[in-house]
């Protein structure tokens, strides 16, 4: 191996009519390697011969399973054994899918900045810290929902990061903002989603969830699996109310801790220049999201909504608690959807709601609509009493003469008084 130096020295010898063994002898190199730089014209680089891998042509296969499996090289090790036959060590797979690491982890920590309408996107997420509070350090879990165009924030302690923390910290959130969005965005919590392919993106919500997002008017929406960065602004309001509104502060109690979230929010969350927008977010939100929120409309918690499905009984009601309520006649044997919340009783069939109840407090009580058994034999008569005609549910028509008080019940449109099959045939009947 000569060098570029040597390698143009040689030629220029034998420019100079010097012969290849006096040139060999000049440099001590092989004859060979004179005529081999000579006829090159100068320096040839080395190249080492390439040998065939094991893994040549498997650059598809494992930049698919290198994603598939998140990054976990071993994993990819055991399909290419089992799948391929082909058995190498961990080591060497480490070298292969080097380049796909590399961009596996630029891919998670790039992020497009995106920016949503006034009312369209609420995002919530979960962060956990811990306080000293009383004396004692105490694992405190922090619930942080963000509006997407004017980044205020709101921020509500907890014990606990269960499914009933995700739901109550939401609906004191509405009541915060004032209003609800058209959307929620949220991390894959095992809270609320129950699955979420990373590959076809495909989401089931949780059963619960997906009723309380139905119950509010809102569309959930869960960021990539494993990108939580996609979630952006509430991924850094998390840690804005971790260094800024908990950081190095120490309560009485846990009322204490609340009453400094709430005045946090008020006084400085509120009224900071916020670093993306450059104005406080409360100015943004009274100018142009305020407006956008839909209404709450008085709408009770949902964990005070109970759903449930009965089948409307033979003497046309349905029974919860203890008691029952009339639903109407045409629904008798077909199942029904039941809304209770605050003190309303709603019973709906194939989504409209076809009778309304108050909710009686008793037991064995019996709460009916005469309109639900019109048209009924035995169905609601008019009753004179004291001259004042009142709607009155009888069990079934009565004999002629049984109750002098009591108007005969009409008869249904299927039952022909028989003077007119007479009319019909020309004669009476015997």
């Amino acid at each position: 191996m000569r060098t570029p130096d040597e390698a143009a020295a040689m030629v220029r010898l034998k420019g100079l009519g010097w012969g290849v063994r006096r040139i060999a002898a000049e440099f001590g190199c092989s004859r060979e390697t004179v005529r081999r730089t000579v006829k090159a014209g100068g320096f040839i680089e080395y190249r080492a011969p390439r040998r065939a891998k094991a893994l040549d042509g498997l650059d598809d296969f494992l930049a698919e399973r290198f994603r598939r499996h998140r990054g976990n090289a071993d994993v990819v090790r055991q399909d290419v054994a089992r799948e391929l036959g082909v058995v190498l060590s961990l080591r060497t797979i480490e070298r292969a899918v080097a380049g796909f690491r590399r961009a596996l982890r630029a891919e998670a920590r790039a992020c497009v900045r995106f920016e949503t309408p006034p009312g369209r996107q609420l995002q919530i997420d979960f962060g956990e810290t811990r306080v000293e509070i009383a004396g004692e350090t105490v694992r405190v879990y922090l619930f942080v929902a963000t509006l997407g165009y004017s980044r205020r924030i709101f921020v509500q302690a907890f014990r606990h990061e269960r499914q009933a923390a995700w739901l109550d910290g939401l609906e004191a959130a509405f009541g915060w903002f004032g209003g609800l969005p058209q959307e929620v965005l949220i991390d894959n919590a095992r809270a609320l989603v129950d699955d979420h392919d990373a590959v076809t993106r495909e989401v089931r919500f949780n059963a619960r969830f997906h009723a309380f997002a139905r119950y509010w008017g809102f569309k959930p929406r869960a960021c990539a699996p494993y990108r939580a960065r996609t979630k952006g602004k509430d991924e850094r309001g998390v840690g804005y109310v971790k260094r800024n509104a908990i950081a190095g502060h120490r309560f009485e109690s846990w009322a204490a801790l609340e009453a400094h979230l709430m005045w946090w929010m008020r006084d400085i969350a509120d009224a900071r220049d916020h670093g993306t927008t450059e104005e406080p977010p409360i100015e943004r939100f009274r100018r142009a999201e305020a407006a956008a929120l839909r209404p709450i409309d008085g709408r009770p918690p949902f964990r005070q909504v109970r759903e449930l499905r009965r089948r409307v009984q033979a003497d046309c009601s349905i029974e919860f608690d203890a008691n029952s309520y009339s639903a109407p006649w045409r629904l008798i044997g077909e199942s029904v959807e039941v809304v209770v919340a605050g003190g309303r009783v709603s019973i709906r069939h194939d989504g409209r709601e076809v009778a309304v109840h108050a909710e009686t407090t008793g037991r064995r009580q019996r709460v009916t609509d005469p309109a639900h058994f019109a048209g009924v034999l035995g169905g609601p008569i008019a009753r004179r009493e004291t001259g004042v005609l009142t709607d009155a549910l009888c069990p079934a028509p009565q004999p002629s003469g049984s109750d002098p008080g009591v108007a005969a019940a009409e008869p249904p449109d299927l039952l022909r008084p028989l003077i007119e099959y007479e009319r019909l045939v020309g004669g009476g009947w015997r």
